[in-house]
């Protein structure tokens, strides 16, 4: 689990998972500076905003906020919702003030169905690579669903890389890592799909929250991540500004270059400020070290 005390961790993971991921990954190991303090940081384009956790400030002035998201030094977001813009509109919003959308939030009825080619159209106009399946019907959850569903995410990541975008990713929830009759239901989708298809929004958060662990996955299944859901827990299990929580991300993040993670995306389901949160979050993974 990443809600044990950093020390353990650090030790348990450091000496089974680290130097096997960048050893089997082809990586370096981890660069120290001093007397063995790490010294490897998130790049600063890697840091980004999911916009779920702005909806209510983006809901009263969209093009505002992501002009005050900027200035805080984000450098990418993930859209959420449109608040009644274009794709073509809020690429122009996001182009003014140097923002730069890479991904887009559609659900997994309009990807499996007729809307697909549109909503491939328009992760162009917005600037985006990945479209990403943020979760499956309840109806689904089952081996036999979850198979189904991989089946699909192959048929969507293929269409989505021959319409010159990249792999269909899959954000998931606490219950998405339920094991149903002895089945992971997460590892169906994980080993089911094609990788050069289908990759993975992981949502650290809710894979906690489900009894995994996130750096243990980055390790086993290189190259599958290429975007985070930065999002901490309370002690109370409830939802926490990144950093003042009890995940130990820099435990995580000792294997995100062997899960290709590129991009760390803040999340927060339900800030009592979003401002606050997007201020309090980017500073703290802006000054990680690990």
């Amino acid at each position: 689990m990443s809600t044990v005390s950093h020390g353990t961790r650090r030790a348990f993971l450091g000496a089974s998972l680290g130097v096997a991921a960048a050893v089997g990954a082809g990586l370096p190991a981890r660069a120290t500076e001093g007397r063995g303090r790490p010294c490897r940081r998130i790049p600063r384009g890697g840091i980004g905003m999911h916009l779920y956790t702005m909806r209510t400030a983006l809901a009263r002035d969209f093009a505002g906020t992501l002009a005050e998201l900027a200035a805080m030094g984000y450098a990418t977001v993930g859209v959420s919702g449109r608040h009644g813009h274009t794709a073509d509109g809020i690429r122009r919003i996001l182009d003014g003030v140097r923002l730069k959308a890479v991904l887009e939030h559609i659900s997994y009825d309009t990807l499996r169905g007729p809307g697909l080619g549109r909503a491939l159209e328009d992760l162009h106009a917005l600037g985006a690579a990945w479209p990403v399946v943020p979760s499956l019907p309840g109806a689904l959850h089952s081996p036999a669903g979850f198979r189904e569903a991989a089946r699909e995410f192959n048929r969507i990541g293929r269409a989505s890389r021959e319409a010159g975008l990249g792999r269909l990713l899959f954000h998931n929830h606490g219950s998405d890592h339920a094991v149903v009759d002895g089945v992971n239901l997460y590892d169906v989708l994980v080993t089911e799909t094609d990788p050069e298809l289908v990759g993975f929004e992981l949502d650290v958060y809710w894979a906690v929250k489900g009894a995994a662990d996130p750096g243990s996955y980055f390790a086993r299944h290189p190259g599958r991540f290429p975007a985070l859901h930065v999002k901490d827990m309370a002690a109370d299990g409830s939802f926490a500004d990144v950093g003042s929580g009890t995940l130990d991300f820099a435990a995580m993040f000792d294997h995100a270059r062997a899960g290709g993670v590129r991009q760390w995306l803040v999340e927060h389901d339900s800030p009592a400020d979003p401002f606050a949160t997007a201020r309090n979050s980017y500073r703290y993974l802006a000054a990680l070290r690990y």
